[in-house]
C-alpha cells in the first residue's frame, strides 16, 4: 500500500461508481414500457444493430487492410503523401459526414442540380437516397475505415523483410503472399482495428437519429426522454452491453491468444516494390479515389456552404463554441492522460493480480453508451449534490444543485466515457519502456515520485502525446454526453452542428463542422508525425 495504489484505487472507484446504476438499474421490475419494447421492438433494434456491424466491420476491412498493404509494401507516386491523408476522414464525425452526403446526393444537391440543369436528366429519387440502412453503411465505412488502416499499416510497416522474402524465394506470388502470410501476420491488428470500428457503430447516435434507423442508440435516448422511462432504458443498455461482451468475446477468440515476434534482433524493415506503368496508375487512382470520397468531397461541400452561408451565423457565436469544445475536450483529454499516467503506473509497479485486473474495469465505459453513461453520471451528481446541501447552504448558495449543472458533471461523463483511449495509449507506452530503467533508479536511492518525473514522463512523452490528442479528437466529436449533461445554454461545435442538421438547417451547420474537420485534421497531423514508424 503507497501512494500509487491510493491514487490508482480511488481513481478506479470514481470511475466505476457511476456504471453500477446500470448494473442496479437491470434488476428493476419490469413495466409495460419494457414489455412492448421486449415483444415487438427489440428484434428489430438487434436485427439493425448487429447489420450495421457486420457490413461495416466486413467493408472497413477490406478498405482498410488494403490501403496498408499498398502503403506498407509498395512505392507509387503520390504514396508519401497518401501514406498519413488517409488517415484524414477519421477527422470527419460520421454525423457531419452523413448530412454532408444527404445534402451532395438529394433532390436540391449539386449532383442532381447539374443533371437537371445540364443534361436535362431527371432521375429516380430512390437510386440517391442514403438516409437508410445501407446509406449508415457507407457513411460509417468511409469515416471509420482508418481505424483498421492505421493500426494494421503501422504493424505490417515494422515486419521483417524475411518474411515476405522467404515466401518469395518459395515461389509465392503477391496474391499468395497477401492471403498465406501477410493476412495471418496481421490477424491480431486487424481485429484491434475492427474492434473499434464496432464500438464506434454501436455506440454512434447522430447518423442513426438522421437517418431515422432504430438502433439501440436511439432507443435508449427516445425511451429516456420520449417516455421518461429510466429503468427501460437502463434495460435496453444491457442488452447492448450483452451484444458488445459477446463481440469482444468473438474478437478475443478471434486472436486466439497468436503472438508474432522477431526470431533474431536483426530486424529489416519490410522493403518498398517499385510499382510502374499501369500498376502505379491503379494504385495512385484507388488510393485518390478512397481519400477523394471519404474527405476531400465533404471538405469541399463544406466550404462550399460555409460560403454561402457566410454571414447568417454571426462568427462570434462560433468562436464561442470552439472555444468551449477546445475547453471541455482539453480539460477532459488532459485529466484522462493523468488519471491513466496513475492507474497504468500502479498496475506496472504492483506485483498482484488485482493490480493487472481493476484498471481493466476503466476501460468498460467505451463500450456503453453515451446516453446510459449521461444517465449514470446526473444520478450519481444528484445525489452528491444532496449530501453536500448543507454545506452549499452554510456557503450561502441559494441553489440546491450545484454540481450538476456545471462542467464538472459534463467533463467527468467524457472521463468515464473516453478513459479507455487515453488509457490504452499510456499503458503502451509503458509496456515498451518496460521497468529496468525505473529499477535502477530506485536502486540509486531515488524516490518513486522523483523517478517517475526524471524517467518515466520524458520516456514516455510520445504515448502521453498521442494518448493526448486521440482523446481530444474523439471528445471534441461527441454528440450524446454533451447534449444531455451541457449546462444550460452552453454548446459546442458537434452539438451546434448537429442541431442545425436536425432542424434541416445543413448549410448553416457548416461552419462549425468545419472547424470541427479543421481541428480534429490538424491534431490527427500532429499524431501521424509521432508514429512516423514505417518507412518514409
Amino acid at each position: 500500500m503507497n501512494g500509487w495504489t491510493i491514487g490508482a484505487l480511488l481513481i478506479i472507484i470514481l470511475l466505476f461508481i457511476p456504471n453500477l446504476s446500470i448494473v442496479t438499474g437491470i434488476f428493476a421490475p419490469n413495466n409495460e414500457n419494457w414489455e412492448h419494447i421486449r415483444e415487438f421492438m427489440l428484434l428489430n433494434y438487434i436485427k439493425s444493430s448487429l447489420t450495421l456491424v457486420f457490413f461495416t466491420a466486413i467493408l472497413t476491412i477490406a478498405i482498410g487492410l488494403s490501403l496498408a498493404w499498398l502503403i506498407a509494401q509498395y512505392d507509387f507516386p503520390l504514396r508519401n503523401f497518401m501514406k498519413w491523408s488517409l488517415i484524414l476522414p477519421l477527422s470527419i464525425p460520421p454525423f457531419i459526414g452523413a448530412y454532408t452526403y444527404h445534402g451532395i446526393l438529394n433532390y436540391t444537391g449539386i449532383i442532381q442540380k447539374t443533371l437537371r440543369n445540364h443534361f436535362d436528366v431527371t432521375v429516380n429519387q430512390s437510386y440517391f437516397d442514403i438516409m437508410n440502412v445501407p446509406g449508415a453503411i457507407f457513411i460509417y465505412t468511409l469515416f471509420l475505415y482508418p481505424y483498421v488502416y492505421m493500426i494494421t499499416r503501422i504493424f505490417l510497416s515494422n515486419q521483417a523483410a524475411s518474411l515476405i522474402e522467404s515466401a518469395r524465394t518459395l515461389g509465392k506470388g503477391s496474391i499468395e503472399i497477401f492471403l498465406k502470410v501477410v493476412l495471418p501476420i496481421s490477424r491480431v491488428s486487424i481485429v484491434g482495428g475492427v474492434s473499434l470500428v464496432i464500438l464506434e457503430v454501436l455506440n454512434d447516435y447522430g447518423v442513426v437519429k438522421y437517418f431515422g434507423i432504430q438502433t439501440f442508440s436511439t432507443a435508449i435516448f427516445q425511451t429516456w426522454f420520449g417516455l421518461g422511462d429510466l429503468n427501460s432504458s437502463i434495460k435496453l443498455a444491457a442488452c447492448l452491453m450483452g451484444i458488445v461482451i459477446f463481440i469482444l468475446l468473438i474478437e478475443w477468440a478471434l486472436r486466439g491468444g497468436k503472438k508474432y515476434s522477431f526470431a533474431s534482433t536483426k530486424v529489416r524493415p519490410l522493403p518498398l516494390v517499385k510499382l510502374t506503368g499501369k500498376k502505379a496508375a491503379m494504385a495512385t487512382g484507388y488510393t485518390l479515389i478512397i481519400f477523394t470520397i471519404a474527405f476531400l468531397i465533404p471538405v469541399l461541400q463544406l466550404l462550399d456552404w460555409v460560403i454561402l452561408t457566410f454571414g447568417k451565423v454571426p462568427m462570434e457565436e462560433v468562436l464561442t463554441y470552439a472555444k468551449n469544445s477546445i475547453i471541455v475536450a482539453g480539460t477532459a483529454a488532459l485529466l484522462i492522460i493523468l488519471f491513466s499516467l496513475i492507474i497504468g503506473n500502479f498496475s506496472r509497479i504492483t506485483k498482484h493480480k488485482f493490480a493487472k485486473v481493476l484498471p481493466k474495469l476503466t476501460i468498460l465505459g467505451y463500450s456503453i453508451p453515451g446516453a446510459v453513461i449521461a444517465v449514470a453520471v446526473v444520478t450519481t451528481f444528484i445525489a452528491i449534490d444532496r449530501y453536500l446541501a448543507p454545506v452549499y447552504i452554510w456557503l450561502g448558495v441559494d441553489s440546491a444543485l450545484v454540481l450538476s449543472v456545471s462542467l464538472v458533471m459534463l467533463i467527468s461523463a467524457y472521463i468515464i466515457r473516453f478513459f479507455a483511449i487515453g488509457y490504452n495509449s499510456i499503458e503502451s507506452g509503458y509496456t515498451k519502456i518496460g521497468t529496468d530503467f525505473r529499477d535502477a533508479s530506485r536502486m540509486l536511492g531515488v524516490s518513486s515520485l522523483r523517478t517517475f518525473f526524471k524517467i518515466d514522463i520524458p520516456m514516455m512523452k510520445g504515448a502521453i502525446i498521442s494518448g493526448f490528442i486521440l482523446t481530444f479528437v474523439d471528445i471534441l466529436k461527441e454528440i450524446p454526453l454533451t447534449l444531455i449533461l451541457r449546462p444550460f445554454n452552453y454548446d459546442t461545435l458537434a452539438t451546434k452542428a448537429f442541431q442545425y442538421a436536425s432542424d434541416e438547417k445543413i448549410m448553416e451547420a457548416s461552419q462549425a463542422s468545419l472547424l470541427i474537420v479543421g481541428v480534429s485534421a490538424i491534431a490527427i497531423f500532429i499524431f501521424n508525425k509521432l508514429l512516423r514508424e514505417g518507412p518514409k
